[in-house]
This record gives C-alpha cells, structure tokens and sequence, in this order.
C-alpha cells in the first residue's frame, strides 16, 4: 500500500521551525552574547576589535543560512548533515577576512560566536526539525508510482488540482514531462507564485536516494555531461594547498602507521597498486599496506583485487587502519601529483575497472572527474567489489558528477569524519 497520508494531517510550522525566528536566535546568541559579555565583564576592553567580532559573527549567521537554504531544498540532505559544514564554512570565510585585511578582532568573542551558533541550530533540529516529516502532494499524472515507494517523506495524493489543498503542502511534486492537462499546468504554476517549491519527479527522487539512474547518460544541472569545468580547476588548487596546510598534521599520524605496520609483521610499508584515474589514464595510488605479501601476490588477479567482509589476508593493523581511514593518508602524494583529489569517486584497480567496464553500461563515464580519497559513495555505501553491488555505487557516483559543486564536496568532508570514527563500509 503507498505511504499516503490524508492532507488533515499535514504538520503546521511551529514558531521555532520559522526561518526568521531560527535567524533571530542565531543573532542573539552568536552575535549579540559574546559582546554584552564583553561590555558586562570588562567594559574598559571593549574596542574596535570587539565590534569587529559582532559583526564578523553577525555576517558569519546570515552567510551559514544562505548556505543552508542553497542545499536544503533537496530533501534527501538532512538538516543535521548541513549545520557544522555551514557553520564552519561560514566563520572560515569571514576568518580568512581577517587574515587578509589584518583588521583587528576579539578572538574569544568570535571562538565563543561560532560554538553558540553551532550550539543553537544543533538545539534547533532536535526540537522541531528532527521529529518533522516532510509532506509532500503528488500529482497523480505520469511517472510517479515509484517515487511514493520512497520511505521518510508522507505523501499526500491530490486528486483535484485544487490550489487551497497545496497550500497545506510543504512542496509539490509533478512529472513535468507527462502529459499534464491545462488544469494541472494552472495549478503547479498558481502553486509556484504561492511560493511552494515544485519539485520534478526524476531530480527529487535523485535527491532522496543520492543515486542517479543508469540506464542511460545523464546530463549535469548546467544541461551538460561535463562538470563545471570553473570548480574543477579551483578544485585542483584548493585540493594542492590543503595538502600543503595539512602535512604538519598528518606526517605524525603516518610516522606512527608506518611504525605500527613494521611491528605488527616486519612487511613494506607501502602498498601500490595502478589504478584508473581521471579520463580514464592508469595511475599508481599509494596506500598504508593492510593485508599480508603473501596473499596480495599471485592468484587470480580479479579476485585478489577485492576485499571481502571480515577478509582473512587483512593484518591486525590493517583492519584498525581500514576501519579510521588512515590507511588512505599516503595518497596525499596523488593529490600533489594532480592525480586525486579529495573528494571524488574512488579510483578502482585496473583490473576490476576493466572488467566492469565489460559488464556495466557507461561505467568508463565515472572517469570525467578525478577520483578522490573519499566520495559520495564510500559515504553512502560503503565498500564493494561485486558487480551488482558496483551497479549501485555508480548510481552514487553519478549522482556526485551530476551535482558537482563545493557544497557537495563540502557535505561529504563532513560524512568522512563520521564515517572516520564509527568504521562505516570499512572492509
């Protein structure tokens, strides 16, 4: 039976779930706080630097909403997912202000803005948002029947084009390319001038999955098969200074791996392999080795390429440095290499990348971006060898391509670092 609930039931916004009392808060609490502490507990202190810190937290709040309504909008992408990588992408901007215009500014007073801005969304998504289910109308036309399969979301069939039932609606959903009748088409229009979003069938089941379908070539959200060639090159410059900014952090946490792999079995450090990268070119990636010499050597090469569950070739160390990711760290050296990058979809063995390519229709597309340490997928799915799991895992990695873009990239750094310490898809 299809999950559709009667329009009666639609959720009410509460005044906490309103947009303009979450900005108040924010303010209040981020912008307003730290500097009527500074006036009360020192008001002899309070100088330029002080204002400077209210209005970098003020311009900090307003930029993180901006953020947040730039990618909200796609349901698939929770709201808890979206607050710390708004939050701190935003108080980074307005630090690297600073930092470059060498003005002055209270440096507690921002520290103590970006944790009560953080604080107050985090209280925010518990309260209302959490326990919020998405309604959504459907119209009844066209391809529609597997979108409202889709858990998470209360569907509302509207069987009339009836402009006071959508208003009860948070959104709307249509298969623009079915055959609507005049009726149907005046209704999603008087719905868009009301200010609800209509959503196309295909990209909101897109966004509810965070897979693309296969079954054909998809274009990108520019109408094209290229990503954004402009993001894709600062990607790269972005991608080289990070490595730079991050080896004096990383170089310790290697030198203990590297130590830990000699003790555990006195074996090489390093593990290479070729792999296929970026427009299809083979590479060597550079990884922490986790398994014992003997069992990666010889053999049927497919299927000494994969790693299956609980695999009896991984050492001790090895499945610590597999679970945290730490094995990945060498490949730093690809992204100075401009082989990899950060984030993107993971560059498989030659030889499995071969034989898929054989077995799966435009497998060879994932290609059009560099391939990166960690991506959609790896967050999403975890790890896979097998070629009906593989099917799946590309519906993820064309969904990154689809949506290339910073906030993307941006959401997955965030989904790594939990990945990183609950061991998620690890093998």
């Amino acid at each position: 039976m299809l999950p559709f609930t009667p329009v009666s039931h639609v959720r009410r916004t509460t005044l906490l779930g309103r947009r303009r009392v979450q900005l108040l808060g924010a303010v209040l609490l981020a912008a307003v706080l730290p500097l009527l502490f500074r006036l009360i507990l020192s008001p002899s202190s309070l100088w330029v630097s002080s204002f400077n810190a209210f209005w970098a937290n003020l311009v900090a709040v307003c930029l993180a909403l901006w953020l947040r309504l730039s990618v909200e909008p796609y349901p698939g992408i929770r709201s808890s997912l979206v607050i710390l990588p708004t939050c701190a992408a935003a108080h980074a901007a307005v630090l690297a202000f600073f930092f470059f215009t060498r003005l002055p500014y209270d440096r507690v007073a921002f520290v103590a803005g970006f944790f009560l801005h953080v604080i107050w969304f985090y209280l925010v998504y518990f309260s209302v948002q959490r326990r919020t289910i998405l309604q959504i109308g459907v119209v009844p036309i066209g391809g529609w029947t597997k979108l409202v399969e889709l858990e998470g979301i209360s569907w509302i069939k509207l069987d009339e084009p009836q402009i006071d039932l959508a208003a009860r609606c948070d959104a709307i959903v249509a298969d623009f390319s079915a055959d609507l009748s005049p009726k149907w088409e005046a209704f999603l229009a008087d719905a868009a001038l009301a200010g609800l979003i209509v959503y196309q069938v295909k990209p909101l089941a897109e966004s509810l999955t965070g897979r693309v379908e296969i079954d054909h070539l998809s274009e990108n959200s520019f109408g094209s098969l290229v990503p954004a060639r402009g993001y894709f090159h600062l990607k790269t410059v972005i991608d080289f200074a990070t490595v730079i900014v991050a080896l004096p952090l990383l170089l310790p946490v290697m030198l203990i791996a590297a130590i830990a792999i000699l003790l555990d079995d006195g074996g090489p450090i390093f593990f290479r392999q070729r792999r296929i990268g970026h427009r299809g070119m083979p590479f060597h990636v550079l990884k922490f080795r986790t398994m014992r010499i003997a069992a990666e050597a010889g053999g049927d090469a497919r299927k000494a390429a994969m790693t299956g569950d609980l695999d009896p070739r991984i050492t001790r160390v090895g499945a610590f440095l597999r679970k945290t990711r730490i094995d990945e760290l060498p490949q730093a050296w690809n992204i100075l290499r401009a082989e990899m990058s950060w984030i993107g979809p993971r560059p498989e063995a030659e030889v499995l990348s071969h034989w898929y390519v054989g077995e799966i229709p435009f497998y060879r597309y994932r290609h059009v971006v560099k391939p990166g340490i960690s991506g959609w997928a790896q967050t999403n799915q975890g790890h896979v060898a097998e070629v009906e799991d593989i099917h799946r895992k590309l519906q993820y990695d064309f969904y990154y391509i689809k949506y290339f873009s910073p906030f993307l990239d941006v959401l997955i750094l965030f989904k790594t670092l939990r990945t990183m310490l609950t061991g998620f898809g690890a093998r």
